[in-house]
């Protein structure tokens, strides 16, 4: 007999029920979207993204959406037609449950999810004038960093990628964890890499830097953006100095994201910049996270998704990666809140250019 689910057709049910009742409607919402293909596999935080609006009186506005750095870049891929599946710990509260139905609902595998007892991380956001946001997080002991190295999956060849960053490489027990997977798997996947550094989060810096420098050496590619960038290594370290650190060793493509100003890819000795996309900014949450995952699917649109293949790229197929993975960005640019483009959106786009 079917599950009755309290949460959407609510009944009476006892104080000592309850918690068998979102148990068992929490392993109902677990999504195997994609047995039998080959997946990228998402890693990292999902978080509710609280969006403050203007007061009035004695009242705060406000509306609550799905986010998360990671969170987002699995929504992109699952919209631009990529097979992916998201591994971090989600909680069973009420906030956890839509997270979960989100995913589910844009078709990303939820098989690998962690549920937690512990609460969902909020992060309330407010934009300035530019659309740039700000962000405050309440994520002291929640659900997204409750990830034991005992929870990690054995992986197949039905995961071909891991997209790994934002915080959770930096704190416990969940980053310790994402690091262990990454160095099991790189010989055998591409692992890419953005930090999407929150100072406010990751505690030391220095702290940060080793934690980053031991992922940055499992990585095929590495994504970042210029405000990441000086957060991480301040406002006179030169791009090219750091980037040629990481191509000496594991990395195979770097690129740095810089806003309005477009993107540059650096791929062996060769440096190619492709400028942004004029566009009317609504704000820029969810861009970043865009870009990465416009990047991926790029990559997986013309299998060149394996290390071997990332080694080679020409400099016809990086400046094509960063027109999509830019035009990607920008249409998320153009939307309120991180609302990923579905690849009709960029199709649509590129018609328009050519006039």
């Amino acid at each position: 007999m079917a599950c009755h689910d309290p949460l959407r057709h609510p009944k009476l049910v006892s104080i000592h029920e309850f918690p068998k009742w979102i148990a068992m409607a929490s392993a109902e919402r677990r999504h195997h979207f994609h047995d039998g293909q080959i997946m990228i596999l998402v890693c990292g935080e999902a978080l509710i993204d609280l969006f403050v609006g203007a007061q009035d009186g004695g009242t705060l506005s406000a509306g609550a959406r799905a986010g998360g750095s990671l969170f987002n870049v699995a929504v992109g891929l699952a919209r631009l037609g990529q097979p992916v599946a998201f591994l971090g710990g989600i909680s069973t509260d009420r906030f956890g449950i839509f997270l979960t139905d989100a995913l589910a609902e844009e078709r990303v595998d939820t098989k690998f999810l962690k549920r937690s007892h512990r609460p969902t991380p909020l992060a309330v956001v407010a934009t300035d004038a530019e659309g740039q946001p700000a962000y405050t997080f309440y994520a002291n002991e929640c659900a997204e960093t409750d990830l034991l190295s005992a929870d990690l999956p054995a992986l197949d060849r039905e995961v071909d990628a891991i997209a790994l960053g934002s915080y959770t490489l930096a704190v416990g027990p969940i980053g310790p964890a994402f690091l262990e997977l990454a160095e099991r798997e790189a010989e055998h996947r591409v692992i890419s890499l953005d930090p999407n550094l929150r100072l406010d989060l990751v505690g030391d810096l220095n702290a940060w830097h080793r934690r980053f420098d031991q992922f940055a050496a499992t990585a095929s590619i590495i994504k970042l953006s210029r405000e990441d960038f000086i957060a991480a290594y301040g406002p006179h370290a030169s791009p090219e100095e750091i980037v040629a650190r990481w191509l000496a060793g594991r990395t195979l493509l770097v690129v740095i994201t810089d806003g309005a100003n477009g993107a540059t890819a650096y791929h062996r000795d060769v440096r190619i910049h492709q400028s942004g996309r004029p566009i009317s900014v609504v704000d820029t949450v969810g861009a970043g996270d865009t870009f990465h995952a416009a990047l991926l699917t790029r990559l997986r649109q013309h299998g060149l998704l394996n290390r071997s293949a990332v080694a080679s790229l020409t400099d016809h197929q990086l400046a094509d990666l960063l027109r999509y993975a830019i035009a990607a960005a920008s249409i998320t640019c153009t939307r309120r809140g991180a609302d990923l483009p579905r690849s009709a959106d960029i199709e649509t786009l590129f018609r328009s250019d050519e006039g």
